[in-house]
């Protein structure tokens, strides 16, 4: 028997401001806020809001993600430790919840001695986002070594993807459902140190040139094939750019830098400035990696 919403007002925050849970720190109020204290209570909650008819929206660590300023309707459903955050290792295999940061699931494959997501290093979010964006870099993404996503459907239904059901290309998948409960990587052998050695390279090196530092969300352009969206920003000499609080980074011209006191108008404002600017220059349209709510 499904739930009612009433069995879980324990959980709920109505109204809750979504701007604290979100990297650029900015955007409106969520109708109904749900931070689930378990897989079953969640599992649970979506079944109860699918038979509700209620429209529901997952929330994992905001990293990649900008909230209209009028905030959302429906239920925003919170992933938080220790919820669908579980690693675990089995020979070449690491498994992961949905929830789980991809910085512990890096860490942890490097700590086993397993190769292939030390690329990753330093990309937010969780490892359930960067499996459905096909997170990565130019030494590789993710989705090359996943091997099954268990998910929860938009009608509330447990399901496996496998073989010919996972397609990934750049920063996409063919994973389009509600929620991904788990992910199984086939990752290779190789010594412990030398997998370290690399990551704190790499991360050196993205530490330098990306505004880590600042109150940002990651890419917000994807790249166009076989150019960078941060060079054609560059080249039209929009570094600082500035709308509002918000502003291209003088570091990284990929990358919206907030300050207290943003809106995503401000947000929405600077990215369309920049999408006339390389069209005009370059004939090139600028696509959104960033998701908007």
């Amino acid at each position: 028997m499904t739930n009612s919403l009433d069995d879980f007002n324990e959980i709920l925050s109505p109204d809750e401001p979504l701007a604290k849970h979100t990297w650029l720190k900015l955007g409106g109020n969520a109708e109904r806020f749900y931070v689930p204290k378990s897989r079953e209570q969640l599992i649970a909650l979506v079944q109860a809001c699918v038979a509700a008819d209620m429209p529901i929206r997952i929330l994992g660590g905001g990293s990649n993600l900008m909230v209209s300023d009028a905030g959302v309707s429906g239920a925003v459903i919170k992933l938080t430790d220790p919820v669908l955050s579980a690693i675990s290792v089995d020979g070449n295999r690491v498994t992961a919840e949905g929830g789980a940061l991809l910085s512990r699931v890096v860490s942890e494959s490097v700590r086993s001695g397993l190769a292939g997501l030390e690329n990753l290093v330093g990309i937010p979010g969780t490892v359930g986002g960067a499996v459905v964006g096909n997170a990565g870099g130019r030494n590789g993404d993710i989705g090359e070594f996943v091997s099954k996503v268990e998910v929860m459907t938009h009608a509330g239904e447990l399901a496996e993807r496998t073989g010919d059901e996972l397609t990934f290309a750049y920063r996409s998948s063919t994973i389009t459902d509600l929620l991904v409960l788990s992910v199984d990587l086939e990752l290779r052998p190789d010594e412990s140190d030398d997998l370290t050695a690399r990551m704190k390279k790499l991360w050196i090196m993205k530490r330098a040139t990306q505004p880590l530092a600042d109150q940002s969300a990651g890419c917000i352009f994807r790249n166009p094939r076989g150019l960078s969206a941060g060079a054609l920003i560059e080249q039209c000499g929009l570094k600082d750019l500035t709308v509002g609080k918000a502003r291209i980074s003088d570091r990284h011209a990929n990358f919206v830098v907030t300050e207290d006191g943003a809106t995503s108008a401000d947000v929405d404002s600077l990215i369309s400035k920049v999408q006339h600017a390389v069209a005009d220059k370059f004939g090139v349209d600028l696509e959104l990696e960033i998701r908007k709510w």
